[in-house]
Formats: structure tokens, sequence, C-alpha cells
């Protein structure tokens, strides 16, 4: 995994995980706690409620995002620059300034004047993007979304989502977000869910990842709260974004989400890694995420299918079936385990795809065995 320094902050796998805290100068902003026109209010609101609460990196939007708005434009976006400017040179505390904009123009402005990286909400829809943050030294949040200057973050499934972050590249310096919440009418929370699952495929672009899921509809509609009781869902579900790689989080509730992460990072995987000799261990539990990396290194795909090991425990196999299994599974190189209370049965998924077709006897339930083992991952 390739780290990431923003103005100094180490980002990535070395790293423990950042927290970004949102401002907004924006009126039409959806969260109002976050919104300040006044620069002395807002650097107030940064150095009380994001920086001393713990977060290391300062996100500061100009617009909403929200679909129900009109896109601003790159002047409009400017005309508001001031405001921020004036906030950050105001604020005491040390944080890591990101500016959200869409706009190249607007991302080199920001830059020239304080701020030290880029949250770019349309991917580099805007080609001249990721050449202003190389000039700059200037790390990027890249977010997932179509090549279109007015639809932020509107990509749905997870495969798509992964090509929009691939399509134009990635700095040295990028963070990649897969865009969580209703960014498109065509987004459903299920669609936000199977890509929080398959969260660790992301890890197969080699940059770190920002995660947004602070009180989203699709974490609320779980457990049936509002976005005012909707805190512990968050937590619970930063935890496990943090244990499954995210590397930055963004988020309104600073001080309870960065301890969240910590625990996720106290329990995340260990995995070897040693530089001197280039080995990494690879944070992979399924062939979906093994097919990224080979993707990446310009490998063979198809050996994702035997590379993640699956393993299940098997009860009330008759002696028959049980010897019946043990000779099928040698023969595929599937590791088979009798013991007094049940059985352990453990391999790729293409190698316990093969057991039926190798087994010669055994009974309807052997057969039944068969098909829940070589059932998709899920």
């Amino acid at each position: 995994m390739q780290n990431v320094s923003a103005a100094g902050l180490g980002i990535g796998d070395d790293h423990p995980p950042r927290i970004m805290g949102v401002l907004n100068v924006s009126a039409e902003s959806p969260y109002d706690p976050s919104v300040y026109d006044d620069p002395g209010e807002a650097a107030a609101y940064v150095d009380t409620e994001l920086i001393d609460e713990g977060a290391d990196i300062v996100d500061v939007g100009l617009e909403s995002a929200n679909k129900r708005f009109e896109v601003l434009s790159a002047d409009q976006e400017l005309d508001r620059l001031d405001t921020a400017i004036e906030t950050i040179e105001s604020v005491s505390g040390d944080a890591v300034f990101s500016i959200e904009t869409r706009y190249a123009e607007v991302a080199d402005e920001a830059l020239s004047r304080g701020f030290d990286m880029v949250n770019d909400i349309c991917g580099f829809a805007d080609p001249e993007m990721p050449a202003v943050c190389r000039e700059r030294d200037a790390a990027v949040v890249k977010m997932a979304s179509p090549p279109d200057l007015e639809r932020p973050g509107a990509v749905e499934k997870p495969d798509d989502i992964y090509d929009a972050l691939e399509r134009g590249g990635l700095t040295d310096k990028t963070v990649v977000d897969p865009a969580f919440g209703g960014w498109s009418e065509a987004k459903t929370l299920e669609d936000d869910r199977e890509t929080f699952r398959r969260l660790r495929e992301f890890r197969g672009l080699d940059r770190p990842i920002l995660v947004s899921i602070n009180r989203k509809n699709f974490l609320r509609e779980l457990a049936g709260r509002t976005t005012e009781a909707a805190l512990p869902v968050s937590l619970a579900a930063t935890a496990m974004a943090v244990e499954r790689g995210a590397h930055v989080v963004r988020t309104h509730d600073v001080a309870e989400t960065a301890d969240a992460a910590k625990i996720g990072s106290a329990f995340a995987r260990d995995r070897v890694r040693d530089t001197g000799v280039g080995v990494e261990e690879l944070d992979v539990t399924t062939a979906g995420e093994a097919s990224r990396h080979l993707h990446r290194v310009g490998a063979d795909e198809s050996v994702a299918e035997r590379v993640p090991v699956r393993v299940f425990e098997l009860t009330g196999l008759a002696d028959a079936d049980r010897d019946a299994l043990a000779a099928a599974a040698a023969d595929a190189g599937v590791a088979f385990a009798p013991g007094d209370a049940g059985c352990i049965l453990a391999g790729s998924p293409a190698d316990l795809d093969r057991l039926r077709t190798l087994s010669t006897g055994g009974s309807d339930r052997l057969d039944a065995v068969f098909d829940a083992v070589s059932e998709p991952e899920r």
C-alpha cells in the first residue's frame, strides 16, 4: 500500500487512522452545526469542535454537493474562497486544511493561498485537476464520480465505483473515496451496503481510502434512527471501516469518531510488511479482493479463485460420506480434518468447487454439503 503525505501528515497503512472534520461556508449545506459564513465564528468552531476534538484534517466546503441544489460555477466558488481563506488564517490549532471543490482553477487558487490538499468531489472530471495537484505537490482525495462536473458521486454499483476511481489515473498523492450516500436517485441503500461489504477491494488501487459514512442513511435505516439519533450506528460502522482498510474518516462528530477509529485500528489484521526485502502481506479475504490486486500488478486474475481459503465445519456425516469426502479432498488439494465432534474442511473456492467431480460414492447428504461449500462468497 502506497502511503501519502499531506503537508507532512502521513496517511496509509504505516500511520494511524486520520480524522477529517468538516466546515462548510455554504449557507445551503444541509448539516447546520458545521455551517458558518463569519470567518471568526468559523475559526472558533474549527479550533474547539474539530482540532481540539482530534481532527487531523479540516475539509472546507464552498458549496453543498446535495443534488437538490444548483451546481456553482468556478467563479461562484472563487467568490466564497475569501471567507475560507480568512477562516484558516484565523485558526490557532494545527491541522491540514483541505479544500472541497470540483474545479482545478479553484483548487489551484486555494493551494496558492494556504490550503494543503484538495477533496475533489468529481473525481478528476476536470482534467486539469491531477496536474494542478502534482505541480503543487498536494495530496488529493479522488471521489468516485462520472466524468461530469455537474454529477458528483453519481455511481451506484461497486464495480462501477472502482472503474470510476481508476479512470483518469491517480497521482502519487491520491486518496480514494468510494462515495457513500445519496449522490444519485438511482443509488439504493443496498448499493451502499454492498460497497461497504466490499471495502477491502478498493485497497487494490494501492492508495489510502477515505470513507464518509457519518450518519448516512444506509446505516440509519438498518437501526431505524433519525439523523440526530444516528451517532451510535456511525461509530459502529467507523470501527468496521477502519478494520477493513479505511485510512481517513470524514465526520461531523470528531471526538467520538476518533475513538471508534482507534478501536477499529487496534483489531485490524496483523500483516507482514518488510519494505527492506520487498514483502507485503495483502489484506485479502475473498477472491474478488485478490482479483483487484492481481489486476493492479498485471497478473492473471483467474488465479484469484485459488488464493483465499474458506474454512467450514461439517457435522452429522456418516462414516461412508467421511471416507468419500476425504478421498475427494486429497485429490483436490483441499484440507480435510475429521474429528470426534465434527470435521473441518478448508480450501480455495476453486478447489472446493472441484470436490463433487472428484468424489466417488456418497449420499444425498454429501451432495448437499458439496452444494453448500461451493456457494459464492458473501
